[in-house]
């Protein structure tokens, strides 16, 4: 197993703030950050991070109560998955798979652990639902605990995107290798690249979120949305100049500290001091910088792999198939991933001169989808490399399958699964919303 991928569904929420403390300078942590967050070796690994919403099975338009949430969740503690299942703030569900030697390995694991999840929801009257942003309901801290106590006080301060992403969003996360210390198309400098730009691809090509409280927001990819309001401080990416390792240490560094953690009662929401600053004036440890990094939330997020967090969650049970075995491809298939380059790089000057996800590319991604001409170009060579290189790293001809099917009902249509939910929004039948929209 590739140490790259090997810590894919680790947390470290829980790490002691109570050992002892050994502060580290500036440049100790501008070494530690370019060593540990780009582990290169040949791509072998693929590990998928699943976020869902729970819903009442009978109309998902109904509120869930606390109470039955923590009855069915303690419920699946007692359920033997390969999968790592936690909880997000408000409630959504999270699976995490295991690394695995090969695509149709991750869908095949996560695949049978969804399934013995679902059973036990069935009996809660509870079902998951895969929307990147929640239509109906305002967002409710299912979670209380020091760490999101913190995020909701530091969030709070730029607005109420924060409060939204925490507990009415979902994503299909997509864990890769970070590919080989060289150049070439499958070069940790062009894989950094390549998620940077294809990502407003993936973004446009599945987005999944267009409402927000019943009415459309008029954005495909409202989920998107909430984290450009974030702020790019919290939720961007470096620019894209220069090294990656060099580019991500100085992000790290220069970003905003969420909170300082204490022993016991809440922990302290400091304003405007950024880790180097802390590292000037305070006495940062090892734990306060590997606890500094899970609070930065960019759309790919260097963690020895390469974390891919800009798609919405997708529609119906084994709708989130389709983005993990294209990316996967794109990324991992030498052949794809030059194609995917070519396919993207006319984008490359709309990616200017904000980074991502802050620059006219990826906002009109979020905004138009595949509507948008030239991502809509570029996400039909796209999904045109994926199916030829599909069958090249062993996926099985239902996967394959699904790729092409989504291709042809949404990407050389230029539709995506938020249209199938404004199309719901203007007819009668809303509760079509949580549900597959393939025929």
């Amino acid at each position: 197993m590739s140490d790259s991928v090997s810590d894919c569904t680790e947390k470290s929420d829980n790490t002691d703030c109570t050992a002892p403390r050994t502060s580290l300078s500036e440049a100790e942590v501008e070494a530690l950050v370019r060593g540990i967050c780009f582990k290169t070796g040949p791509p072998r690994t693929v590990g998928v991070e699943l976020e869902w919403l729970v819903h009442e099975q009978r109309s998902p338009q109904l509120p869930v109560t606390p109470e039955r949430l923590a009855a069915a969740y303690t419920a699946l503690e007692s359920v033997p998955l390969r999968s790592a299942l936690t909880v997000e703030p408000g409630g959504q569900l999270e699976l995490s798979s295991p690394p695995a030697a090969s695509l149709p390995e991750c869908v095949g694991t996560l695949s049978a652990d969804l399934d013995a999840v679902r059973a036990v929801l069935r009996e809660h009257g509870l079902v998951l639902t895969g929307l990147g942003t929640d239509p109906w309901h305002t967002p409710r801290r299912f979670l209380h605990e020091p760490r999101y106590d913190a995020m909701e006080a530091c969030l709070d301060r730029t607005g109420p995107a924060g409060r939204a992403m925490m507990c009415t969003s979902a994503s299909v996360q997509v864990c890769l290798d970070a590919g080989y210390e060289g150049a070439g198309p499958l070069g940790h400098g062009r894989r950094w690249w390549l998620a940077h730009t294809l990502g407003a691809v993936l973004v446009a090509a599945f987005a999944n979120s267009p409402l927000l409280r019943g009415a459309p927001t008029g954005w495909r990819s409202t989920r998107q949305l909430l984290w450009m309001e974030i702020g790019a401080g919290r939720a961007g990416a470096p620019a894209l100049d220069g090294d990656p390792r060099d580019a991500w240490a100085r992000h790290v560094l220069d970003a905003p500290v969420m909170c300082v953690r204490r022993d016991g009662g809440p922990w302290d929401v400091p304003e405007r001091m950024t880790f180097r600053e802390w590292t000037r004036t305070g006495q940062p440890t090892r734990a306060d910088l590997d606890y500094h990094l899970t609070t930065l939330f960019p759309p790919v997020r260097p963690r020895g792999h390469l974390e891919l967090r800009m798609i919405d969650a997708q529609p119906g049970d084994d709708g989130w198939i389709v983005p993990v075995a294209v990316t996967t491809a794109l990324f991992d298939d030498p052949e794809a991933a030059e194609d995917a380059c070519r396919a993207v790089e006319p984008l490359a000057p709309r990616a200017l001169p904000q980074p991502a996800p802050h620059n006219p590319l990826w906002i009109e991604a979020a905004r138009y989808g595949l509507s948008d001409p030239g991502l809509h170009t570029a996400a039909v060579a796209c999904f045109a490399a994926a199916l030829r290189a599909l069958p090249r790293l062993g996926a099985p001809a239902t996967i394959v399958d699904a790729v092409s099917e989504y291709r042809d009902r949404y990407v050389l249509k230029g539709r995506t699964p938020a249209d199938d939910q404004l199309d719901s929004l203007r007819g009668t039948d809303t509760r079509a919303y949580g549900k597959d929209p393939r025929p």
